[in-house]
This record gives structure tokens, C-alpha cells and sequence, in this order.
């Protein structure tokens, strides 16, 4: 079986089992664009059910981009105590907004070149924004959806960026901006890289 068709199989078998379930993850469900950018930011190494709450504590206490630019480091490290890599997120926060304000009017860019100059944004963040924000096509590929590809096989790839651009080689554009939401729900139920126990819980 050829790559592609190996996708494909393996996909409508993820949406078939995850593509009705309603589990918010910390990309999902904001008000505003850069709360968006924000809370994925945050959730870097850390599990969506913590980022989320503490994400609706840091926008409680600062309701605008504005506010959250001319935010203190400590206060801002405070409501992320509990947060993994809590210094390092506080900083970016803070630079990510004020660079917002200033270069891009308050406005979240649209183009994943312009994104990733934001202070803790990779190229995993850029491909989210761009398709949830902006509805165009990126590949969000994060530590799931890496190690999914991986062990079934759809490539062979050290690095979530390098499993970004196989993909891209590799799939339909209308699939892109899917495939996240999916291997992330699934690599939650079945962490680590046993491929049978992968393939049963999609019912492969």
C-alpha cells in the first residue's frame, strides 16, 4: 500500500472514531484571535485540561491584547505557577502582545513566515493559527500527531517539523487542516508506540 492510500485508510478511520467527540483542546473555543495564540502558546509541553483553566484565569485578569502587553512578569508568572515551562511561557506572553500591538496592529497574521517571528511560536502554533484562525490550509503537527505517522508508518521522519513537510508532499490539501484535532484525541488514549493497540482503537 502506497503512502498516500496508507493516509487515507488510517484517517477516515481516526474521524470515523474521534470526529464526532466534543473534547475541547486549548487551540479551541476563544473569543479572540490572540487569546487563540495565547493559550497554544501555553499549552507547550503541558496537558490541554491544565492549560485551559489557567488560560480563562490569565484572560479574566486581562481582558485585552493591550492589557496583557502592559502585564508585570511576576503577575503574569503568578496566574502560571502551575504551568510547565511557566517563566519561559510568561515572557513570550507578554512579547508575543506587545509585538502584536506594534507590528501587526492587533491583528494575528495570516502567513505562517510572519507567525513564527512571534516570541513562542513554532511552526506547530503557525500551522493552527493559520487554519483555525484564517481558514487556510495548515498542517498543526505536535507531539501526537509525530509519533502516530511515525509508528504507522506514513512516514519515517525524526522531527515534528520534518513530519509537517512529508505530509504536505504527501496528502490532499483538504485534509490538512483535520488531521490535528484527530491524532491528538486519539494519541491521548493510546499514548506510546504500540502500533497494534493504535490501530485497534480505530478499529483497524
Amino acid at each position: 500500500m502506497e503512502q498516500k492510500e496508507l493516509f487515507l485508510k488510517i484517517f477516515r478511520a481516526a474521524e470515523k472514531r474521534f470526529g464526532k467527540e466534543d473534547k475541547r483542546l486549548a487551540g479551541e473555543g476563544w473569543e479572540h484571535d490572540w487569546q487563540m495564540v495565547v493559550a497554544t502558546i501555553m499549552s507547550a509541553q503541558s496537558r490541554d485540561e491544565t492549560t485551559i483553566p489557567i488560560a480563562e484565569s490569565l484572560f479574566s485578569k486581562y481582558k485585552s491584547l493591550k492589557s496583557l502587553s502592559n502585564a508585570k512578569y511576576s503577575d503574569v508568572v503568578s496566574v502560571l505557577k502551575s504551568l510547565n515551562y511557566n517563566k519561559t511561557k510568561s515572557k513570550h506572553i507578554i512579547e508575543c502582545a506587545k509585538m502584536l500591538l506594534i507590528n501587526y496592529k492587533g491583528r494575528v497574521p495570516d502567513e505562517i513566515d510572519e507567525l513564527v517571528k512571534l516570541p513562542g511560536v513554532g511552526r506547530k502554533t503557525a500551522n493552527l493559527v493559520v487554519s483555525e484562525i484564517h481558514d487556510k490550509e495548515g498542517i498543526c503537527v505536535d507531539t501526537h500527531v509525530h509519533r502516530i505517522c511515525n509508528v504507522l508508518g506514513i512516514v519515517n521522519t525524526k522531527s515534528p517539523n520534518e513530519t509537517e513537510f512529508a505530509l504536505r508532499d504527501l496528502i490532499p490539501k483538504k485534509y490538512w487542516s483535520r488531521i490535528n484535532r484527530l491524532f491528538v484525541l486519539w494519541g491521548k488514549k493510546v499514548p506510546g508506540r504500540d502500533k497494534e493497540r493504535l490501530l485497534k482503537e480505530v478499529g483497524l
